[in-house]
């Protein structure tokens, strides 16, 4: 492998890691880490060589915002609901109350 092959690797390694730790590797948040893999490998045989660090760029400053939660604090493209009741839960604790919970057959 070349070095900007590993480098190419390493970016998606991370990017994946970010995905599964942020944002979470549930079912219903799979599509997530699908599109990140869809992308790399339609890009994998680029048309285009001027655009690859362009988008290795792109990828490596998505890894840096989700890490930095940075997304979550902007509610940009995330799920907020566990966060949401994660933090009405705190304020209702804060109080004195307790959220009921919530029936999951």
């Amino acid at each position: 492998m070349s070095y900007k092959a590993l480098q190419v690797a390493k970016v998606y390694r991370n990017l994946l890691k970010a995905v599964v730790k942020h944002i979470g590797k549930e079912d219903k948040k799979r599509h997530f880490r699908e599109y990140v893999t869809e992308e790399f490998r339609k890009n994998s045989i680029p048309s285009d060589l001027s655009s690859i660090p362009q988008k290795i760029k792109l990828a490596q400053d998505y890894t840096i915002l989700l890490n930095s939660e940075l997304l979550f604090s902007y509610n940009i493209a995330v799920d907020r609901s566990d966060e949401m009741k994660r933090v009405l839960g705190k304020s209702a604790a804060s109080v004195g109350l307790q959220l009921p919970e919530v029936y999951q057959p």
